[in-house]
């Protein structure tokens, strides 16, 4: 993780300097911002490997900053709540984050957030790792008008290309491994997001409706109180 560049944009001195600290000792890189814009100024400078953003900010808020970083860049974002209950989770996930951390939180549960969202942005082929029945190997995957290559991680519909985050391809990869099967939310917070234990279900209704909205609103079907399969 030495070399890992993070950039953090929180306006509270307090937790804005002791968490640059704590991932310092970590071993991250870290470049600290106390605003949506000088925080959008160092994303474009910087060019960072995941960015922190809480979504209360002066200037430019979270979720704009995150909606901005996400039109140039797949770079894993990270966003930063203090309520779990709150519609800016959601309104933070449909701008294009990748997962949130409720604050206060725990020094430990932060690093662990990172790290899970590093390794699957570092191999976001690889869901053929599970032993599970996921997707292993490679070829051309087709269902109607949608094309998956699976070795060069490609996505096209009607012949046209598709531009997915790693987490969508992750998580399409996990549907196109079992075309047909019910797919539970909690077993793709365990695949996708890496979560070993139970998490926000909320993460993966925003990202599956991302991902219905680029490659066909009736490509992945709802099973009410199961989970989401996709149509063969």
């Amino acid at each position: 993780m030495a070399e890992t560049h993070v950039l953090f944009v929180e306006d509270d001195d307090v937790i804005r300097e002791a968490t640059q600290l704590a991932l310092e000792r970590d071993g991250f890189r870290v470049t600290a911002m106390p605003d949506g814009l000088s925080g959008l100024d160092a994303f474009r400078a910087q060019r960072p490997d995941i960015a922190l953003l809480d979504v209360m900010l002066p200037g430019m808020d979270g979720v704009s900053l995150c909606r901005r970083i996400r039109d140039e860049s797949t770079v894993p974002v990270i966003m930063l709540s203090a309520r779990a209950d709150s519609i800016d989770v959601v309104l933070g996930l449909e701008a294009g984050a990748d997962d949130y951390v409720t604050k206060p939180f725990d020094g430990s549960v932060l690093m662990a957030r990172i790290r899970a969202v590093l390794r699957r942005f570092g191999h976001a082929g690889g869901v053929g790792e599970h032993g599970d029945g996921s997707a292993d190997g490679g070829g051309l995957l087709a269902f109607g008008d949608l094309e998956v290559d699976t070795e060069g991680m490609e996505v096209r519909k009607d012949g046209s290309p598709v531009a997915l985050t790693p987490t969508e391809m992750r998580l399409l990869l996990e549907f196109s491994s079992a075309p047909g099967t019910v797919l539970s939310r909690d077993k793709l917070l365990e695949r996708v997001w890496d979560y070993g234990w139970g998490g926000d279900t909320r993460v993966v209704d925003v990202h599956v409706q991302r991902l219905r909205a680029k490659i066909g609103q009736d490509r992945i079907e709802t099973v009410r109180g199961f989970g989401y399969k996709l149509k063969g």
